[in-house]
């Protein structure tokens, strides 16, 4: 059913950044937003439904540079679309885990896998207080609330400090921390100005560290 609602009230269409990549993608996120409403009980807003700055210049590392990835497993933290979850596996990463608390954001990870033919691993529940390894943690666009980067931050920080490589994909989000952080790229990403109020965003890649 939720597939099906995904792919009902979005589009396939390559990703601005990353057009090797093709998503279910919404053009106004209110009307969205608002079909869910009426789908059953309250829901989150569909970030499921764009390719967030984040998230596509994370995607874009990746396949630009498969080594980071290849033959390692991947968690996509807060996967949303599951863009980075399907660069990941397209970079040839594996298994990789696409991993959200919203189940209309697994069932669209679930369909753009598919729409990409690459094996992705679905994960809905809350696992920052958790210690799961993996070689590679992605995570685009996660520091957008105070209480968000609250909880997502340490996790983080463990994960790099025992051993796995974290990066972050951000377009200067209020709660990125200012420090543990080492640059890795820098990019201009076509954003949404329905979302950005801005048509691109300069986007970094941040390789995080223990502290």
């Amino acid at each position: 059913m939720l597939l099906e609602f995904i792919r009902g009230n979005t589009t396939a269409a390559p990703v601005p950044f990353v057009p090797e990549i093709t998503l279910y993608q919404a053009d106004e996120p209110i009307a969205l937003w608002e079909k869910t409403e009426e789908a059953g009980p309250a829901q989150p807003p569909p970030f499921w439904a764009f390719a967030w700055a984040g998230g596509q210049a994370l995607a874009r590392h990746v396949l630009d540079h498969p080594d980071l990835v290849a033959g390692r497993s991947v968690l996509d933290l807060a996967t949303g679309s599951g863009l980075v979850a399907v660069a990941a596996a397209r970079a040839g990463a594996t298994p990789v885990t696409a991993n959200d608390i919203d189940p209309y954001s697994l069932a669209a990870a679930s369909a753009n896998a598919i729409a990409n033919d690459v094996p992705v691993r679905l994960l809905e529940a809350d696992i920052l207080d958790g210690d799961d390894p993996y070689g590679v943690i992605l995570a685009g666009d996660v520091f957008y609330s105070r209480e968000m980067a609250a909880r997502v931050l340490p996790f983080l920080r463990r994960a790099a400090g025992r051993g796995s490589l974290v990066l972050v994909g951000d377009p200067g989000r209020a709660y990125l921390p200012s420090e543990g952080l080492v640059e890795r790229a820098t990019y201009d990403i076509p954003v949404p100005v329905s979302l950005e109020s801005v048509d691109t965003r300069r986007t970094k890649v941040w390789q995080l560290t223990a502290r």
